[in-house]
This record gives structure tokens, sequence and C-alpha cells, in this order.
């Protein structure tokens, strides 16, 4: 592909600066990862607002971007081999735009594998299993009369929050420095707040947690890209 005009995405999401790197994507923990990035790093780019309806996410459009229909997404016009490439899966995004920028991902190999540990850690962990504890406490799965799905989604949630409450002792940031594993799992321990779950989960039982989300959404960067792009169009 020679431009983005072979990317069918942007027949309904069109570049104004198709030399810049196009963000697809919209504020949910997933999203922020992304957005939080590029407000960090400095990197140009352009968001466009695909919100979570089928309208947008199943869209023919959209699908021929991220056949999985979830956001975000991007499409890098300049990419590894000076063609634009284009990626879904947050936290590859992630990886690819640390390696891009050479940011938030340390070159010392025994640092570099630890951050890309705890980042496969939040997609494997805290992603999946906050996703569902939402879903039970939430959203449609509260009118389930059976309580053991909830129990379990409540008690896998307390395990991982006791793991990263034991990985932040002495640290400020859960590899080390601050980096991509940080922007990958603070936005999800931010979730438990809007599911409305901090309570069932015991999670002023966490303090370092707790400090570290707070570092987390101090950060002026994070700050801007809660509502990356804008919730409402």
């Amino acid at each position: 592909m020679a431009s983005l005009d072979d990317f069918p995405i942007t027949r309904r999401w069109p570049a104004q600066n198709p030399q810049i790197l196009q963000l697809y994507s919209f504020p949910t923990p997933n999203g922020i990862k992304i957005s939080t990035f590029l407000e960090e790093s400095g990197l140009p780019y352009e968001a466009h607002r695909v919100t979570l309806d089928d309208a947008d996410v199943k869209s023919p459009e959209f699908l021929s971007l991220n056949p999985n229909n979830k956001i975000p997404a991007v499409i890098d016009p300049n990419g590894p081999d000076g063609r634009p490439v284009g990626l879904f899966e947050s936290g590859a995004i992630l990886i690819y735009l640390a390696e891009k920028t050479g940011q938030f991902l340390p070159a010392d190999p025994r640092a570099r594998y630890e951050t890309i540990q705890w980042l496969m850690f939040q997609m494997g962990g805290p992603g999946p299993m906050f996703g569902q504890l939402g879903f039970f406490v939430k959203f449609k799965g509260a009118e389930v009369e059976d309580p053991i799905p909830r129990e379990r989604y409540i008690g896998e949630t307390k395990r991982l929050l006791g793991v990263v409450e034991t990985a932040l002792e002495g640290r400020e940031w859960i590899a080390g420095d601050y980096s991509i594993a940080d922007m990958a799992l603070a936005p999800w321990l931010g979730a438990l707040d809007f599911y409305g779950a901090k309570e069932m989960v015991g999670w002023e039982t966490h303090p370092r947690t707790v400090a570290y989300l707070d570092r987390f959404l101090a950060r002026p960067a994070v700050q801007r890209a809660l509502d990356i792009p804008p919730r409402e169009g």
C-alpha cells in the first residue's frame, strides 16, 4: 500500500493530515493506553472517534483495519519500511510506538523484557478479568441472579490487585521507570471506579496501588488522554 487512501477505513474517517499517525479509538481503558503514549511522547497524530456502537466497530471500514472489531487501531503512514502500516491490539501498538520513538521501553534487554512482562500481565490479567467484573457488576450481567460468575471475577480481581500491590513495593512504577507497562495497567485500575467495584474488591486495602494510580492520573499527558478522542462527538 502506497498511501492512506489504500486503507478503506479512511473513507469513513478521512485523514486531515495523511502524513501523521492516525488513531482510531474511544477513551476506554484500552483506548486511553494509546492516547497516553501519544500525548507523553509528543509523536504527531490525528485522533478519530470510533464509538463502541456496532455501527462503528462492526462497520466494513473499521473491520478492514481490525477484524476483531475492537478499539484502538492505528495507521502509521511512516512504517518501518517507509510504507504505511496498520495495527490493532493495544499491547502490540504500544510496543510498536515505543520502538518507533525510542521512548518508554528500555534499551537494556533485562529491563526491556521486564517491561514487556508487565505489559503482558495487563493484557492477560487485569484487562479481561476487570472487564468481566464490570460486565457482572455494572452492565447486563448485573441482572444475572446466579452469584457464581460475579464472585469469580471479584475474587480474581482481588488476586490481581494483590499481585500489583506486591510488585509496587519500593517502586513508583510497575517495571521500574515509567513505561508502556504503566500506560497499559493504570487505566484498567482506574476502570474499577467506573464500574463501581472499588469497595467490593477491597481497593483501599492496597495503599501502594492506590498511590500508583494517583501518580499516573496526576500526569498532565494522562489528563489530556482521558478524553481523546472526545467521548462526545
